[in-house]
């Protein structure tokens, strides 16, 4: 088998490993929560015979590892279960709340991530110049500062004072492509922010390191500028990091967006496992669990192996 073929195949179970890991970590965490699922579907006036015939329903009285593996078979074919308070599949009301949430980072990431990269650039190009500390100033702000006050200060700014986007982010089938965008415009601009701070840092530090290499001198003495330079040789050697930090970054549009999407009263993935974690909808937290973590770990092993086809020192043993 080639090497790296072995490679790929040892990160991609790797991350299956990891991810039925979390799986057991998912369902022991939400079994362990203090309550009783029963009570609070039927309430405190609830008798006690109407308690026991709830659980033995739901299969509470089963084992747990028992219901563990039944859990677990379901997700693997696609079946999460049925929502306990409304009695909804949820697959299918995932299934909607995940495209908008994948909707909102994917316009997120289209801004963000080119940006980013540009901004490291240019903070290289002009180090410890203006536009360099300028630069670094701003998004050491960004990251500083909490994304839900940063929400709430660009709502209370564009939405209510300038009136220019609504500052409630919904979003239905029977909008336009630019009545969406024009909803999204605030909680995307709040992702922006956080997640191109992150980027456009660890672009610049990626780099610098490559920068004090031998053969960027050798590229200067031939009487390249500063942005052929970074551009035609330092940038591509230092993509393997990038691609790392942007893939986490993009892990976190989809995993992350709990908070704005509950600031945003966005229809997404965050506001729908918020709903019901206050009901103590267990099936539905498990899910929207399980999907979060299986982005993340997903998004992590395409970091991993692209790296390894970017970067021939990973390829080899020494």
């Amino acid at each position: 088998m080639p090497l790296i073929v072995k490679l790929l195949a040892q990160r991609i179970a790797l991350g299956l490993i990891l991810l039925l890991l979390v799986s057991g970590l998912i369902f022991v965490g939400t079994m362990i929560l203090p309550g009783d699922v029963a009570q609070s579907i039927l309430g405190q006036s609830a008798t006690p015979e109407a308690l026991a015939n709830l659980r033995a329903e739901l299969g509470l009285n089963d084992p747990p590892l028992q219901r563990y593996i039944q859990w677990l078979g379901g997700a693997m074919t696609g079946d999460l279960g049925t929502a306990l308070t409304s009695g909804a599949d949820i697959t299918e009301s995932i299934a909607k709340r995940l495209s908008n949430t994948l909707f909102l980072a994917f316009w997120a990431a289209i801004i963000a991530v080119p940006l980013a990269i540009f901004l490291g650039l240019l903070a290289v190009r002009f180090k410890d110049r203006w536009p360099d500390k300028l630069i670094s100033a701003v998004t050491l702000a960004s990251i500083s500062i909490p994304e839900f006050l940063i929400g709430y200060v660009l709502m209370y700014l564009i939405a209510v004072k300038l009136r220019w986007f609504p500052s409630v982010a919904m979003i239905n089938d029977s909008m336009t492509l630019g009545d969406k965008l024009s909803a999204i415009a605030l909680p995307v601009a709040v992702l922006t922010l956080v997640v191109l701070a992150h980027m456009m840092r660890m672009t610049r530090a990626a780099i610098l390191n490559v920068m004090q290499s031998a053969y960027i001198e050798t590229a200067e003495l031939k009487g390249l500028n500063g942005f052929q330079v970074i551009f035609r040789h330092a940038f591509p050697n230092a993509i393997a990091p990038i691609v790392n930090v942007v893939m986490l970054n993009l892990a976190y549009l989809v995993v992350g967006v709990v908070v704005i999407e509950v600031v945003f009263v966005y229809p997404g993935m965050g506001q729908y496992l918020v709903d019901h974690v206050s009901k103590r909808d267990v099936p539905v937290v498990q899910a929207c669990g399980l999907i979060f973590a299986a982005v993340y770990i997903g998004l992590n092993m395409v970091a991993d192996i692209v790296a390894i086809l970017s970067n021939p020192r990973l390829r080899h043993p020494k």
